[in-house]
């Protein structure tokens, strides 16, 4: 089913992890500067300074070993932290500059005021995790985008429902073909006006002009909302009667299979 989203917020203690989703504490850092030499601006080392590096004859292998993973935790591009137990000098407090520390992968998100800068944040809820994984990775992309593009997460969403269609066994060429399709085999209404709630906007979206939705994340949002719903009633729900079907004893299975075979007769 449907994960809740708990997304993060500068005035809490756990959420989501921005990194890898996880909801659980995250632990808050203050920021101090260090003013560099004249001149001397930010390092960021290349493959040319690490074979220079590994070349120089008077550096001890224990700072070889410190230096190579300092070079490939640079390489990531991710925000880390550097124990310095040699600083000498005066630290400035830098304000209204934070970093959030997850507890579950470690990895470090940047905070501007009360504004997640770094990473990229995944806004509306979770995908259904029986989703298949192509599903769900459109889905994570059109979160991902959210915020900058919803006229490309509701595209994206409408891939979305062209992909669940082929995986509820139509054949994806036509989103339209494929919710008639389905309505025949006695589809549900409601998944019916969800499915065509994505179709129509998904592709007036990306043709400009015919519908604004250019600043409007609730609309997007909302569409995250309904492929959730589709996926619960379409496979999560049918998964979950499968497997309690399954768990009833074998003589009665037969019965009730033998039933329906009456019935049909």
């Amino acid at each position: 089913m449907t994960k809740k989203s708990i997304p993060p917020s500068i005035s809490a203690t756990a959420f989501d992890c921005p990194h890898c989703g996880a909801y659980t504490t995250q632990y808050w850092l203050d920021v101090f500067g260090e003013y560099r030499n004249k001149n001397q601006t930010p390092r960021i080392p290349n493959d040319e300074i690490k074979k220079r590096f590994i070349a120089a004859p008077d550096i001890s292998s224990e700072d070889m070993k410190i230096w190579l993973k300092w070079y490939d935790n640079m390489g990531t591009g991710l925000v880390f932290l550097e124990k310095n137990e040699r600083g000498t000098y005066v630290y400035d407090g830098v304000n209204n500059l934070y970093l959030s520390k997850c507890y579950n992968c470690n990895k470090i998100a940047v905070w501007v005021h009360d504004n997640l800068l770094f990473p990229n944040e995944k806004l509306g809820i979770h995908p259904n995790p029986d989703l298949s994984e192509n599903i769900i990775h459109d889905f994570e992309e059109a979160r991902a985008i959210l915020g900058l593009s919803p006229r490309g997460a509701v595209a994206l969403l409408r891939l979305c429902v062209q992909n669940l269609c082929i995986h509820l066994g139509e054949k994806g060429k036509n989103i339209d073909d494929d919710i008639a399709s389905l309505v025949s085999k006695g589809l549900n209404p409601v998944v019916q006006k969800s499915l065509d709630i994505v179709r129509v906007i998904g592709n007036e979206a990306v043709h400009p002009g015919v519908l604004d939705i250019k600043d409007d994340r609730d609309t997007a949002s909302q569409l995250l909302v309904l492929i959730n719903s589709i996926a619960d009633q379409m496979i999560s729900h049918p998964k979950q009667v499968e497997e309690l079907y399954k768990k009833l004893p074998a003589e009665k299975r037969k019965a009730i299979e033998k039933r329906n075979d009456k019935a049909k007769s």
